[in-house]
């Protein structure tokens, strides 16, 4: 088990301390085996969770109700809260949250759609691409998450999201930090977000380090929804970075 779990990921939803004292004994019954954490199982939870993200987003994004993404945003990171804290409700909450998050991301598609024609579409895209890219080096072991990896990329997004927290306190006091804005067109704002859709793309691989550790050490069953929340916080993340650099390309035309 040290041999995944070490070192922490950047997924605040999977950490060193997501899996522990969740084992099963495998001597247990065959019916006790099938409630075991499998890769395949947490497959299956995540499609399911994207599905719903995806349904309520089209929904917000073809209807144009963009009052919902506020509430979307909201309802999400309290239900994300409640799973990090009681992971066993998990196969409830991560159904809700994938709602949630589609409503928020509808709305916030629906606005960049009016900006850019294309972008939401070049940005699903991309998203999907970077995903399944990754999974494959993954699987195929091109991509390995030594413990330097581990350490170099947790590094990289504590100062992302201390930067993140800094802007975000400081548009408060009126502070306002360009590089963010997605209008803004300049290489040096461009090159920052594909340092961050860069990062938040390798942080899919130790999602699914820690994914398959927890299936090879017996997780009990609930752990595949959350598994599967884990992967869709840092999905979330990235398709929203892809929108903002896309913007920003844009914006230089």
């Amino acid at each position: 088990m040290a041999r995944h779990l070490s070192f922490r990921s950047g997924n605040p939803a999977l950490n060193k301390n997501s899996f522990r004292n969740l084992g099963v004994d495998r001597s247990a019954s065959a019916l006790r085996r099938n409630e075991l954490m499998t890769i395949r199982g947490t497959v299956d939870k995540t499609a399911l969770s994207l599905t719903l993200l995806l349904l309520s987003g089209y929904y917000v994004y073809s209807e144009q109700i963009t009052s919902l993404t506020f509430v979307g945003a909201i309802a999400g990171f309290i239900v994300a809260f409640i799973t990090i804290l009681n992971k066993k409700a998990a196969p409830i909450t991560v159904p809700i949250y994938s709602l949630c998050q589609g409503l928020f991301l509808g709305g916030v598609s629906f606005m960049y759609g009016q900006m850019f024609e294309g972008i939401v579409f070049n940005a699903i895209t991309l998203t999907v691409t970077i995903l399944f890219s990754l999974l494959l080096a993954y699987r195929s072991g091109v991509i390995k998450p030594t413990e330097n990896f581990k350490l170099g990329l947790f590094a990289a997004m504590g100062g992302i999201f201390l930067f993140y927290i800094v802007s975000f306190i400081g548009s408060f006091f009126g502070l306002q930090f360009s590089i963010l804005d997605p209008s803004n067109g300049s290489m040096t704002s461009i090159l920052f977000s594909l340092f961050i859709v860069v990062i938040a793309s390798l942080n899919l691989v130790l999602d699914f380090d820690f994914i398959e550790e927890a299936s090879e050490n017996g997780a009990p069953k609930y752990m595949e929804w959350y598994g599967a929340f884990g992967l869709l916080v840092t999905l979330v993340w990235l398709y929203l970075e892809i929108l903002r650099l896309l913007a920003k390309m844009n914006s230089r035309d």
